[in-house]
């Protein structure tokens, strides 16, 4: 088995709204020093990313607005300008080197695209990516360019391969589907909390694809306070009929996990049972289906001190084909960022669940979970 890889170095944490902005890449560093920590990441198995080229984010986005995030980036963008590029909103705004700091965070993605492409590896995480809100001429969600987006096409122009593109953040993937939404070579998945209770608003099971894309194209809402059992049962489930279907190449997985019950800004209950699980099952299916070939990419999650670390380190884990571990977190890392961390910092690998709220409506939100999966199911078939 070739060595995975992973993507990372600081040049990374450059992507900053502002100091008080809910998306904050310190959690890629903390995961990566969580990592470290631990020993489960040896320096051997990390590359350096580079910054993609102007020429390989045109492959989804518009001339028009690289120049806007550039001119934006220096100050010199006009305020009614920067609205109709959805730049300077509450959710995205400017900041100072924009372009140069949001490129890189693409580059990163396509820097793992690359090495499974030419065979250095199977398997590559870039945890800096995820930023599945982007459209092709507008900004959106926190997110500025779309590194998934130019990665699956990058895929598919460059070497010729069918993406299969796993969405399990908590918000609906709403770039990237509307991006290929009429085409068959790209299958879009996304899993997420409905749309009725939280942006983007999208995602409905009805929404399967347009032209020569229909069909291609699948989500699953889940209920507002889903929990672990409903929502892994329907996700396995639904993934495995939707690869078997499609036949990928690759399969590229965006692995938000805001769906966790301690994220402020979502409506799910999963625990990090689940966060242990979807990886592993991720990297089954690529296993089964795509000779290995699994991309990773990070995406929401916003408890950047007691979520997002713990759980986005099972990626890696579930990569190296390493166990869930168990007991208590690295010292070393308990020592580092448990003196700066305003509220109660975890000492396990795993929730000290005391302060999860037993799901109200439990069985009715399973049996709506269940009856959009028996929806989606006739979609994947038909």
């Amino acid at each position: 088995m070739k060595k995975p890889l992973y993507v990372y170095d600081d040049s990374l944490l450059k992507y900053r709204f502002n100091s008080t902005h809910p998306f904050n890449q310190m959690r890629l560093k903390m995961t990566t020093d969580l990592l470290r920590a631990a020993d489960f990441l040896p320096e051997e198995n990390i590359i350096k990313p580079r910054g993609a080229t102007d020429e390989e984010l045109l492959l989804v986005h518009k001339e028009d607005f690289l120049e806007a995030v550039r001119a934006a980036g220096e100050g010199r963008l006009s305020e009614d300008k920067m609205e109709s590029y959805g730049l300077n909103t509450d959710d995205t705004p400017s900041f100072q080197g924009m372009h140069e700091k949001s490129r890189m965070l693409v580059g990163a993605t396509l820097t793992a695209v690359d090495a499974v492409m030419e065979g250095r590896t199977d398997k590559a995480a870039s945890l800096a990516g995820g930023l599945h809100h982007g459209f092709s001429g507008r900004a959106s969600g926190f997110c500025v360019y779309n590194d998934s987006a130019v990665a699956i096409e990058y895929m598919r122009r460059n070497y010729g391969k069918r993406v299969m593109y796993v969405d399990t953040d908590a918000h609906h993937g709403d770039g990237v589907q509307w991006i290929f939404y009429d085409s068959r070579e790209v299958m879009t998945y996304s899993i997420h909390e409905t749309g009725r209770y939280l942006f983007p608003g999208t995602g409905s099971l009805t929404e399967r694809g347009a032209g020569d894309g229909f069909g291609f194209c699948v989500n699953l809402p889940v209920d507002a306070f889903t929990e672990d059992q409903s929502f892994m049962s329907i996700f396995k489930e639904s993934l495995e009929a939707a690869i078997i279907k499609f036949k990928p190449d690759v399969i590229l997985s965006q692995n938000g996990v805001d769906a966790h019950y301690r994220d402020p800004m979502t409506h799910l209950s999963l625990t990090s049972a689940s966060f242990e699980e979807i990886p592993r099952f991720v990297c089954e299916m690529a296993d089964k289906y795509t000779d290995g070939k699994w991309i990773a990419v990070g995406g929401g999650g916003y408890n950047i001190w007691q979520v997002v670390p713990r759980m986005w380190a099972q990626i890696w884990l579930a990569m190296t084909g390493t166990e869930p571990p168990r007991g208590r977190l690295p010292q070393k890392y308990m020592d580092k960022y448990a003196p700066k961390c305003p509220v109660d910092f975890p000492s396990e690998w795993t929730d000290d669940t005391h302060d999860y709220q037993e799901i109200p409506r439990r069985r009715e939100i399973t049996e709506k979970n269940e009856s959009s999966l028996n929806r989606a199911m006739l979609h994947i078939e038909n």
